[in-house]
């Protein structure tokens, strides 16, 4: 094991943090020094399940802890940019899980106070650091499959249950960001300028009856500045077909000299190579790495993949991606992705950028 000095971790938002508490006490590079949350009942079932006891339901507490340098943030959507900005301005590192912000008219000031404090930013996007997903970029980048031609995301899941969250019935949450950033991050990762996107969206009889005020449904098609297109498409509250037919969240590359597919939540692998050859791998063997809690309902084993890698690039001074810049830029893209549902019309993320005055030679 490479050895570097463990970075100190404050984590706000004990829900979905529940699987970054996990991933902070089984890594070797992360010192998890406090947990935060408002709800208490919620701080103290962590205490108890992790045996883990320094919480406070006050996030001061936690910006004013010196021995803390870095805070993950799992919070509601709408309050990840005052989060960030409060956690900076403490001259703490930021991991923030995905989507980075839900408006793009808060970019700049984060920008720029992650230049003048000297502080890294990641971004979440925690479906890069499951294990088929690495493999397909492994593979790619290694030239397996050719020159990039076309690739396909999607994110289709039932998650009526999701809906019992009572701020997911508010106007300000929208699956467009809390679902559809996965596959759409997997647009951006290998097509990163895209010029135009074009989609639709609905709310289905099963999001209305819920109670869900925006689409839950919804099918988009980009196009690049080189001319290659790409699609997306996300559905939330409805069955979904038997997991040994299809995953509920997959990444298809299409290239010159072969295909391949990273599906997730399975850890199932596929691909025909530029020699023709086709071969499907699994990682059955790292089951309890990725999936801690029941079911599958949490994602421990990337969260570690991706604290590790953050660590390590903070101890380094390499490069973390995806950074606060990529993370702005996927947000123009849901931005202009989220314009297109309501105009009926193609929109264009850099005049979205623009329209904001954002500036991403900001910062770092």
């Amino acid at each position: 094991m490479e050895q570097i000095q463990q970075l100190k971790l404050g984590i706000l938002g004990l829900g979905e943090g529940r699987s970054t508490i996990s991933a902070a006490l089984q890594s070797p590079y992360i010192d998890l020094v406090k947990i935060c949350d408002l709800n208490e009942d919620l701080g103290r079932k962590r205490m108890k399940e992790f045996d883990f006891h320094d919480y406070t339901n006050d996030y001061q507490v936690m910006l004013n802890d010196k021995n803390i340098e870095a805070i993950a943030i799992y919070t509601p959507d709408h309050l990840h940019a005052q989060h960030i900005r409060l956690a900076l301005a403490h001259d703490k590192h930021v991991i923030c899980t995905k989507p980075f912000i839900d408006n793009l008219a808060d970019a700049n000031g984060l920008l720029e106070l992650a230049a003048q404090k000297n502080k890294r930013v990641f971004v979440g996007q925690s479906s890069r650091f499951f294990e088929p997903v690495k493999k397909q970029r492994e593979d790619f980048e290694a030239g397996l499959i050719g020159e990039l031609i076309t690739i396909e995301g999607y994110y289709h899941a039932d998650h009526r249950w999701f809906l019992e969250k009572p701020w997911s019935l508010q106007s300000s949450f929208k699956w467009l960001y809390g679902g559809l950033s996965h596959p759409v991050d997997f647009i951006r990762w290998y097509l990163p300028n895209i010029e135009e996107v074009m989609g639709y969206g609905m709310l289905s009889a099963n999001g209305k009856k819920g109670g869900l005020q925006n689409p839950d449904t919804m099918h988009f098609i980009f196009k690049a500045e080189d001319g290659r297109v790409a699609r997306v498409s996300g559905a939330y509250t409805g069955p979904v077909q038997p997991v040994t037919r299809d995953s509920e969240m997959s990444c298809i590359l299409r290239g010159t000299e072969g295909a391949s597919q990273a599906d997730y939540m399975d850890l199932r692998y596929a691909i025909t190579d530029k020699t023709g050859e086709e071969r499907m791998l699994t990682w059955e063997h790292k089951l309890k790495h990725y999936f801690r809690f029941e079911g599958k309902s949490h994602h421990a084993g990337e969260y570690q993949n991706y604290l590790e890698h953050f660590a390590k690039a903070i101890r380094t001074g390499e490069q973390a991606s995806p950074d606060m810049k990529e993370g702005i830029g996927t947000i123009a893209l849901l931005q202009a992705m989220d314009e297109s549902l309501t105009t009926g019309k193609p929109v264009r993320p850099k005049e979205l950028l623009e329209r904001y005055g954002v500036d991403l030679n900001l910062g770092r």
